[in-house]
């Protein structure tokens, strides 16, 4: 008789499953769920930390006392989002315009500057060309150069914002050509006035043509290499300087901030509200994630829109550019010199803060954090850095560092909402029903409504030109 050991019937397993497969098992389970994920969501901490106001008729004015120097020599300016206007009454800066003062002839001056862009490297003027502008730079650096003996570039000097030059054309008798070059150094904005548009006004005004011809006449006598008279005298004192006079006034137009509105219609077929509801509300989903997506795009405007976007509003003597591109700490330190009247947060693109993390290593500084509503952030100088990508960068990977100071006790920078709308969901986010369609769709009407304004121009700084890839 042979054991089942012997005939190997121990070793082998009997034909068809022994238990119950997990693939059947799971036909009788219940499984767990998330509600549904978006990869969209960011901590949005702009929207957190900006101190909200009520905007209860829809529009927010702000009232600024309107100040400006006259006699220092430097061009100031007015900014409405991107839009940069010259003050009239600083074309007396100008050398040939100095002493006019025809209120009406320098506000049309004033409206003919056209509004230009340029990028790091653009030639504004070249040499050879016809002088036949004046141009005024708002924003940016800019070189004057003309060839060197030696067939290389010189560089005469470094224009920056509220600097000046090719008034002389406007002053001569028949137009000439550059003897020098200006090139972009930065990204900057200039506003040109040709020489055609200002020989229009001045024919219309007798008074400017007065003006112009006793300005040529005083400058055809004997000066020094600043312009002043030349003196006889060896030695002695001269003349009397001339103090700044300052003038200083309300706004006659203060600025208005409307409150800016993001919609859209979620819409949800009633067959899958009805039937599809468990374990989880479908309509609470869906506009779940539409508010959230609604939220992005609010932060995102108030970041980049053109008319009240933080990027366009900071004032353009509070923008400054890194020393050689990379966000180093003395670049930090000097955005801090811009809003110096108790800064609170600066904001950054995720990869610039990495940048900033890089110079700190390479310089061998170790910033302390700084911990926010439970968060720990990395900080300078005790201001927290706060990561934002709606701040955008470019393709080859610039970007711009902000910092502010907020609230509206601290003059600073402030957030408009509308609370206790029709069908409020979210303080100043409503939910409107619009009926159901023949299809058997319901529609909702989704609105945000928000916008941010800068009290002073102080409260708003911006590091550009950053090179985050270095």
């Amino acid at each position: 008789m042979t054991t089942a050991t012997e005939s190997g019937a121990g070793t082998e397993n009997p034909p068809g499953r022994l238990s119950l497969s997990t693939a059947a098992a799971r036909n009788l389970a219940t499984t767990t769920k998330t509600v549904p994920q978006m990869q969209g969501i960011t901590s949005r901490w702009l929207l957190r930390l900006l101190p909200w106001v009520q905007v209860s008729g829809g529009t927010y004015r702000v009232n600024r006392r309107l100040t400006h120097t006259l006699g220092d020599g430097r061009v100031e300016f007015v900014t409405t989002g991107a839009e940069v206007r010259v003050i009239p009454a600083e074309l007396g800066e100008l050398p040939l315009l100095r002493g006019f003062s025809d209120a009406a002839v320098l506000e049309e001056l004033a409206g003919r500057f056209t509004q230009r862009e340029f990028l790091p490297g653009d030639v504004i003027v070249a040499a050879g060309q016809p002088a036949d502008q004046v141009v005024l730079i708002a924003h940016g650096k800019l070189t004057k150069e003309h060839e060197g003996e030696y067939g290389a570039p010189a560089v005469l000097a470094t224009l920056a914002g509220g600097g000046y030059f090719g008034d002389q054309a406007l002053a001569a008798p028949e137009p000439g050509n550059w003897d020098f070059s200006v090139r972009a150094a930065t990204a900057c904005t200039v506003l040109t006035l040709s020489r055609r548009e200002f020989l229009e006004v001045q024919e219309r005004s007798g008074e400017l043509r007065s003006h112009v011809e006793s300005f040529r006449a005083e400058s055809q006598l004997p000066q020094n290499e600043h312009g002043e008279a030349a003196i006889d005298f060896a030695s002695g004192h001269v003349g009397e300087p001339v103090l700044p006079g300052v003038f200083a006034d309300y706004e006659a137009s203060p600025r208005e901030y409307p409150l800016s509105v993001a919609q859209t219609v979620l819409r949800v077929h009633t067959r899958v509200a009805d039937l599809y509801n468990e374990p989880m509300n479908q309509l609470e989903e869906q506009l779940r994630l539409t508010v959230e997506a609604l939220r992005e795009r609010q932060e995102h405007e108030m970041v980049n829109n053109r008319e009240f976007g933080l990027l366009h509003n900071a004032d353009l003597r509070r923008r400054i550019h890194t020393r050689s591109g990379p966000p180093t700490p003395d670049d930090l330190d000097e955005l801090l010199a811009t809003v110096w009247k108790d800064p609170t947060f600066f904001l950054a693109h995720p990869r610039t803060i990495a940048a900033i993390a890089r110079e700190f290593n390479r310089r061998g500084v170790y910033p302390d954090n700084a911990e926010v509503n439970g968060h720990s952030v990395p900080a300078w100088r005790g201001v927290p850095i706060f990561p934002c990508n709606k701040i955008p960068v470019t393709d080859s990977g610039i970007s711009s560092i902000l910092l502010m100071r907020t609230g509206q006790e601290s003059q600073g920078v402030v957030g408009l909402h509308r609370t206790g709308i029709p069908d409020e969901y979210q303080p100043s986010l409503s939910v409107r029903f619009m009926g159901i369609s023949e299809q058997a769709i319901m529609s909702y009407l989704v609105s945000a409504y928000y916008s941010a304004a800068v009290l002073v121009p102080d409260a708003l700084g911006i590091l550009e030109s950053v090179e985050v890839g270095h």
